[in-house]
């Protein structure tokens, strides 16, 4: 019996060790002795994660939708809604998360290894592609949704901009803080009054964008001819997706240390550009990694450390992430307070008009259409937050420099102009 238990996975964990593991941080949690730190953040975000990207793997229908994503995002959140996670738990997620800055950690290891470990001609051709589907998409998106507001009843106004601009914003830290305080600077209210009102449109679009994103997945399985499986451009001779050098190479430790050094160079140069220029940080390091592979300045070993590190990343800490940022960034009480089944209906409407053009922009661009429009659909997500999400569901995390620059250029250019009309039409 005990054999075929240990048969039985959870991840890649025997399910009576996983049991034991789970057992031991529960107590901890629930007699107030969880380590508030990375080691009781690790811990508890691990041990939920590997279960619920397990059971969402599992589950009939919601495991062809982006089940892993939607469980670990989720079911953390209603969890912390009902008051089922107490202060010990949560202190030592919001010290990994918030305090450690575990979310950018992941972000910068999976754009600088992804963009240096893929093939420099296709990541050339992405980056300069990739526009057109983003700035159609767009535009279907703010018309669809405006369409589909006032068939609701809302009007153009409020729904521009208290539904669609706040999806499309890119994220909650990026785009609907700024949004909240433009919206109270030229309406002469507080900005938190603003918060709570956007939140709500940002949450749904970002689960609608899970969903498409999954679907996607299994059209791409069902029609290989329309997907790269996380490439980008159609290329000639080869998948285009790493360098065969790198891709080939067996795993070296050591030079996986030397590309998280690489990760956070690049993160902190980002953050040095900002000073300087004004730009958002992580755009400068998708620049800066983008230009380095482009120019081919650094080493292959240092590119095969910086992939295999981005490999270890993804594959282990994807749904773990998830669990934290449920519990934290994905505020359910927000959501309840101002849903109906209307209001659902305009989000989903300004979701699927993006993903839809991204899809048939992307087919006359020479793109893989599949992988466009999931790429596309990250600009109506959470910022990073939705792209770890969106891109986890869809099994295409190498598409994470072309989704942050959607979510990063996207969102930032939607604030800039959103604020710019409401002004104007005030």
């Amino acid at each position: 019996m005990f054999a075929k238990l240990s048969s039985v996975k959870v991840g890649t964990v025997p399910l009576p060790l996983y049991i034991i593991i789970a057992a031991v941080v529960l107590f901890a949690t629930a007699f107030d002795i969880l380590p508030a730190d990375m080691i009781g953040g690790f811990a508890l975000i691990i041990t939920m994660g590997i279960l619920l990207g397990e059971l969402g793997m599992r589950i009939p229908v919601l495991k062809d939708i982006g089940g892993p994503a939607i469980m670990a995002l989720l079911v953390p959140s209603l969890l912390v809604y009902f008051s089922l996670i107490n202060d010990t738990g949560m202190n030592a997620v919001t010290q990994l998360m918030k305090t450690s800055n575990f979310l950018y950690l992941y972000i910068s290891i999976l754009v600088v290894g992804s963009i240096l470990g893929m093939n420099r001609k296709v990541l050339i051709q992405g980056f300069t592609r990739m526009f057109v589907p983003l700035v159609l998409g767009t535009l279907a998106s703010v018309g669809a949704g405006v369409l589909v507001g006032m068939l609701f009843g809302y009007s153009a106004k409020h729904t521009l901009f208290f539904i669609v601009v706040p999806i499309i914003g890119g994220g909650i830290g990026e785009g609907i803080l700024p949004l909240s305080i433009g919206y109270g600077q030229i309406l002469g209210q507080d900005p938190e009054t603003f918060v709570g009102q956007l939140i709500p449109a940002a949450v749904i679009g970002n689960i609608a964008a899970i969903i498409c994103a999954g679907l996607l997945s299994r059209l791409g399985e069902k029609k290989p001819h329309l997907t790269g499986n996380g490439v980008l451009v159609k290329a000639k001779g080869g998948d285009g997706i790493t360098e065969s050098a790198t891709i080939n190479k067996p795993v070296d430790f050591p030079l996986m240390g030397a590309g998280l050094l690489l990760a956070c160079a690049f993160f902190i140069l980002g953050g040095v550009g900002h000073k300087l220029l004004g730009m958002p940080g992580p755009v400068l390091m998708i620049v800066a990694a983008a230009l380095v592979k482009s120019l081919q300045v650094l080493p292959a070993k240092m590119e095969q450390g910086a992939f295999h590190m981005y490999k270890f990343t993804s594959s282990s800490l994807t749904w773990p992430l998830m669990v934290g940022l449920g519990m934290l960034y994905i505020p359910l009480e927000d959501v309840v307070k101002i849903v109906t089944p209307s209001y659902v209906m305009v989000c989903v409407s300004v979701v699927l008009a993006m993903v839809t053009t991204g899809y048939f922009a992307g087919k006359l661009m020479k793109m893989h259409p599949v992988d466009s429009a999931i790429v596309t659909g990250c600009h109506s997500g959470l910022g990073g937050t939705g792209d770890v999400a969106i891109l986890s569901a869809s099994n295409r995390m190498s598409l994470m420099p072309f989704a942050q620059v959607s979510t990063r250029l996207g969102g930032a250019s939607t604030v800039i102009l959103a604020i710019m009309l409401l002004k104007l039409f005030n």
